[in-house]
C-alpha cells in the first residue's frame, strides 16, 4: 500500500484510482462493505483501489478540547487498510482551510483535480464541504459535471442495530470487546510504540510493554485477555497476553495507559511497535490492600487469559 499525504502534488501515475471516501474510524463492517464495493468497481475499470481519509479527524479540529473519541490512531487505521488490500491511501491533512471549501470547490479541487479520482464510493450519510453542506446526492451531481463516477453504498446493520462507530465506542465503554469485534469485523486494536514506564511490572514479576492511549476513546478500565502482534524488531510475531488499561489506582497515578504482559516472552521491546487486540474483559481496575494481593490477582488474571486465548486463533 502506498500512502500519500499531499493531495496537491501527485504525479499523473498516482491519480486515477477508484476510491472510497470517509473517516473510516474503526474500519468496521460497514466501512468494509464500502471498500468491497469500491474494490469491485476498481477491478472492472482496471483502476487502483484507493481510499481517501482525513488526518486529524475533523472533530479534533473543531472540538480540540472534547473527550477522546477515536477508535483508531492513524497508524492502526493504516495497518488495517493495508490488510484489506488498499493500493493507494490518500491521507489528506484536515485543517480549517480544507474545511472552508464549498462542496463544489472540494469536488473540483480535491477529488477531480488534486487526486484525479476516476470513481468515488461513499455511504448514504456522507457529507462534505463547508458546514457539511454537501450530501451524497450533491456528490453524484458534481461527479457528472466534473467527470468522475459516484456510487452510494447502502448502510450495514447487525440484527436490528445499525453498525456505527458510536455503537462500537459504547460496547468498548461497557467492557464488551466481543460485541465491538462483531461490528468491527476484527478485534479492536490499539497500536503504538512501546514507551518507558515506571517498571513496576518487572519488579512484580510481570514485565509489561507500556503504550499510550492518548487521543483514543478509552475502553472500560480493567484487565483484558489480548492477542499481541509485535510489528517491528527481532521479536516480531504474535503472542498471547494479559493487558491492563487504566490509571493504576494501586500507585496513585491518573494518566491512563495500556500495559501488556506477553506470555512466555523474553526480550526488549522498547521503541518497537505493537498492536494489541482486546479479546475479553476479565475484571475492572481495582485497588488492593497489599502488593502480595495484587501479585496473586495478576497470576489469576493470566491463568484466565491463557484459558480464553487457547480457543482463539
Amino acid at each position: 500500500m502506498r500512502t500519500f499525504t499531499n493531495w496537491t502534488g501527485l504525479k499523473p501515475g498516482d491519480k486515477g484510482a477508484a476510491a472510497a471516501i470517509g473517516n473510516f474510524d474503526g474500519v468496521h463492517i460497514g466501512h468494509q462493505a464500502v471498500i468491497g464495493l469500491t474494490r469491485e468497481i476498481a477491478a472492472k475499470s482496471g483502476a487502483p483501489l484507493g481510499l481517501v481519509t482525513f488526518e486529524p479527524h475533523p472533530r479534533e479540529v473543531f472540538a480540540p478540547d472534547a473527550p477522546p473519541f477515536r477508535l483508531m490512531s492513524a497508524e492502526t487505521k493504516a495497518n488495517r487498510l493495508a490488510k484489506l488490500g488498499i493500493d493507494h491511501l490518500y491521507q489528506i491533512e484536515f485543517d480549517r482551510g480544507l474545511a472552508g471549501l464549498s462542496p463544489e470547490e472540494f469536488a473540483r479541487a480535491v477529488i477531480a483535480e488534486g487526486l484525479g479520482l476516476s470513481h468515488v464510493v461513499v455511504g448514504h450519510d456522507f457529507c462534505f464541504g463547508k458546514a457539511r453542506a454537501g450530501n451524497a446526492d450533491d456528490l453524484e451531481r458534481l461527479g457528472r459535471e466534473l467527470g468522475f463516477g459516484v456510487t452510494i453504498a447502502d448502510l450495514v446493520a447487525t440484527g436490528d442495530q445499525r453498525v456505527s462507530s458510536t455503537s462500537i465506542r459504547q460496547a468498548l465503554t461497557d467492557g464488551r470487546p466481543r460485541d465491538a469485534a462483531a461490528m468491527l469485523g476484527h478485534w479492536h486494536r490499539i497500536d503504538g510504540q512501546v514507551i518507558h514506564g515506571e517498571k513496576r511490572g518487572r519488579e512484580l514479576g510481570f514485565p509489561t510493554a507500556n503504550m499510550s492511549i492518548d487521543r483514543l476513546h478509552p475502553p472500560k478500565f480493567g484487565v483484558y485477555a489480548v492477542k499481541a502482534d509485535v510489528l517491528t524488531g527481532p521479536h516480531a510475531g504474535t503472542y498471547d497476553g494479559a493487558a491492563s488499561i487504566g490509571v493504576r489506582p494501586m500507585f496513585g497515578e491518573n494518566r491512563a495507559n495500556l500495559e501488556t504482559y506477553l506470555f512466555d516472552f523474553t526480550g526488549d521491546l522498547y521503541g518497537h511497535h505493537l498492536s494489541i487486540a482486546l479479546v475479553d474483559f476479565l475484571r475492572p481496575e481495582l485497588k488492593f490492600d497489599s502488593l502480595d494481593a495484587l501479585i496473586a490477582q495478576m497470576g489469576e488474571d493470566c491463568d484466565r487469559a491463557r484459558a480464553i486465548l487457547a480457543d482463539i486463533a
